[in-house]
């Protein structure tokens, strides 16, 4: 049976006819399951990626320093003489892995199985008796600053520092929730969080130790994965059996997409409609630090592996989870969530009308969505088209697009939502690595709607939203407005089932995992790519992370920016250059004069630099002073994109008529429109919309 999925903006269908395409030879028998892997893998990555690299030394090095870097990520395991050691291998793994040899993973997995040993003795040791709080000494928490240790004693002490800066985080978190009838008493409270951190760190080893050594196995796979781009992954079986937590990590229960980085299982993603979604309080970023169960005691999950977060978060529709989290300011906070299922009407494009004297409509696009299986599943550009038809019998005078945090899906649907804006032509170049640049485009004439328009981004829009702002503003269809660019993931991914590759002899090492690969990229009809650069809104207003590198630039290996010829495609007959430069320019003089953009640049220069101040006071006073001062220092910039005055936002017919039928409709889009009213880049786009229409 074939598999889709959607990955930021296509639909893939993969199974047993991947063979057939990617040409795998059938091995005879006598292979082992590593060698085999690592035959698909090579033969792969060489014949269907979209740029491959040279499998050489220089490759071998990149892999040597990944490999080590994501098996030891706080450089707590190994010391500087075992990777002395290990580095014999150093220009030998690409011999290795095209020869099927796994020599150097062999070594490094004994090498870290031995060093765990000797961590448990560490931390059990330590945590044994009390830390003296104070002596001045700090520790950096940027664990990329730091080599590996000289030797074991450096390494102890590098253990005795991280738990010293646990402890005491739990002495504080003890002192802050401190009450008359429950005084704090430093000495109780220092016992008792060395007590819970050996509970947590035997519980953190478990999980190591349960780690099979086909997981370890995939670390190394990837190692080489990552250093052609990094959305291409090997994903070994215990990860593939579980397939929608290890490729978008959606968790059933809260609805929230999780990722594990560092020592943290991460909020990658807020599922829109889902219940964290609805409560409000989870945000991306987040990282969760303990989870409870309604009337029972939290558990902390720091360093606790993403598949045992996972099955402590699912829960029955109904029951509480409460997450424990950090925030990117540092505070930390108890979010209550009630289980549920993801409300998928949420996901769904949905409309209201904003104003009263000149109305706007406004149209919300979580997700490109489409009708993969069958004929009853809805499609999102025939739902798009849907409200704008209802918009326009309440006679707005523009409509507003919102592409926010749209993550991408359907290629065929963003080319089907530009032609509801354009007369016909070609929306999207498509390139794969043996041929030339397809045009993809919309064929029907006429159009749905070919008034005033806006189509908001953000940092978050990626891949088939890049395509559908990008081509608007090739088109100057109409003006996008949002942060200095959009995600930049401009490249598709294709899903190999190993086990459907192979042929029957290689039952005996079934099962084998999956390859997520980049066989395709984008690139928008004037030739320039989405891919890395993102797009740049015609009206860039100010954001939180403004100052800080996000999107696909975060990735070293992230494939380059280049250009091909450009589609033929007639400038839309209605685009009046004048009214857009007349609306950049009273944007620019709006922003300027906005106490409240103000203070998001202000929040973005400080939001920086506390990324920068990674270096943190182990002595007891000058640490609960300076997270004092961090934590007050946080609170001024509480609700800061909500403005305090509402705009009008007006449920359409067809949402009354839903709302006396379903009172939780009703409750739920009350909650939405309320956040419309405040929302401050909807309220510029409204006025963006003044200027144009």
């Amino acid at each position: 049976m074939k598999k889709s999925t959607i990955r930021w903006g296509v639909s893939i269908v993969v199974g047993a006819g991947a063979l057939a395409v990617l040409g795998f030879q059938q091995w005879g028998n006598g292979y082992s399951k590593d060698q085999v892997v690592m035959q698909i893998l090579k033969e792969a990555l060489q014949s269907s990626h979209f740029q491959p690299v040279d499998i050489n030394d220089d490759l071998s090095d990149h892999v040597f320093v990944s490999f080590l870097d994501q098996v030891d990520v706080g450089k707590r395991f190994l010391t500087q003489a075992d990777v002395k050691a290990l580095g014999k291998f150093r220009t030998q793994l690409d011999d290795q892995f095209l020869a099927g040899d796994a020599a150097f993973f062999d070594m490094a997995y004994a090498t870290m199985q031995k060093r765990f040993g000797e961590a448990k003795v560490y931390y059990t040791e330590l945590l044994a008796q009390p830390f003296d709080f104070d002596v001045e000494e700090s520790i950096n928490t940027d664990l990329e600053k730091d080599d590996w240790a000289e030797d074991e004693k450096e390494l102890k002490d590098r253990w005795r520092k991280q738990l010293k800066l646990r402890v005491l985080s739990r002495i504080y978190d003890d002192m802050e929730a401190a009450t008359d009838e429950e005084p704090f008493d430093f000495a109780t409270s220092e016992a008792k969080a060395r007590e819970r951190e050996l509970e947590v760190h035997e519980e953190w080893f478990e999980n190591l130790e349960d780690m099979e050594r086909a997981e370890w196995f995939g670390a190394y796979m990837n190692a080489f994965t990552t250093q052609f781009d990094p959305h291409t992954e090997y994903y070994p079986p215990r990860q593939q059996e579980n397939f929608e937590i290890s490729m978008t990590g959606q968790l059933e229960g809260i609805g929230a997409q999780l990722r594990v980085r560092g020592d943290y299982v991460t909020v990658e993603k807020v599922v829109t409609g889902s219940a964290s979604w609805r409560q409000g309080d989870l945000e991306e970023g987040d990282k969760i630090t303990r989870v409870a169960q309604e009337g029972e005691e939290p558990v902390d999950v720091v360093g606790m592996g993403i598949n045992k977060v996972v099955s402590m978060i699912r829960g029955p529709k109904g029951t509480v989870v409460i997450l424990t989290v950090k925030k990117k300011d540092g505070t930390t906070m108890e979010i209550a969530i009630e289980r549920d299922i993801v409300e998928l009407e949420a996901t769904f494009a949905r409309s209201a009308v904003l104003g009263d004297e000149h109305k706007v409509g406004y149209i919300r696009l979580p997700k490109f969505y489409v009708n993969f299986y069958d004929s009853e599943n809805r499609n999102c550009a025939e739902d798009v088209r849907l409200e704008i038809e209802k918009l326009k019998e309440q006679n707005v005078e523009g409509i507003i697009f919102d592409l926010r945090n749209n993550g991408g899906g359907s290629l065929q649907a963003a080319i089907d939502i530009v032609g509801l804006f354009i007369d016909k032509g070609p929306v999207v170049q498509v390139k794969e690595r043996r041929r030339g640049a397809q045009t993809y485009s919309d064929r029907n004439g006429g159009t749905s709607y070919d008034g005033p328009l806006v189509v908001m981004v953000n940092e978050g829009s990626a891949s088939a939203s890049e395509i559908v702002a990008a081509a608007i503003q090739d088109y100057h269809r109409g003006v996008v407005v949002g942060s200095s660019h959009t995600h930049g993931k401009g490249t598709v991914q294709n899903v190999i089932e190993i086990d459907n590759v192979v042929g029957s002899q290689f039952n005996s090492v079934k099962p084998l995992g999956a390859l997520k690969i980049t066989t395709q990229k984008f690139y928008r009809i004037n030739g320039h790519t989405t891919q890395l650069q993102g797009v740049e809104p015609d009206i860039i207003l100010p954001f939180s992370w403004q100052d800080i590198d996000w999107g696909e630039k975060e990735y070293p290996t992230a494939l380059s920016v280049d250009e091909i010829s450009g589609a033929y495609y007639d400038i839309w007959p209605g685009y009046e250059p004048e009214k857009l430069k007349n609306a950049v320019l009273n944007s620019v003089a709006r922003v300027d004069t906005s106490t409240k953009f103000a203070r998001i640049t202000a929040y973005a220069t400080w939001l920086a630099a506390q990324q920068e101040d990674t270096e943190v006071n182990l002595q007891y006073d000058a640490y609960v002073a300076e997270t004092k001062a961090r934590e007050e220092s946080a609170k001024q910039w509480d609700k800061l994109t909500r403005l305090n005055d509402s705009m009008s936002v007006s449920a359409l017919p067809s949402q009354i008529e839903l709302f006396e039928s379903d009172s939780s409709k009703a409750e739920d889009y009350s909650r939405w429109f309320k956040g419309l009213s405040r929302d401050l880049y909807l309220r510029e786009a409204v006025h963006v919309m003044e200027d144009v229409r």
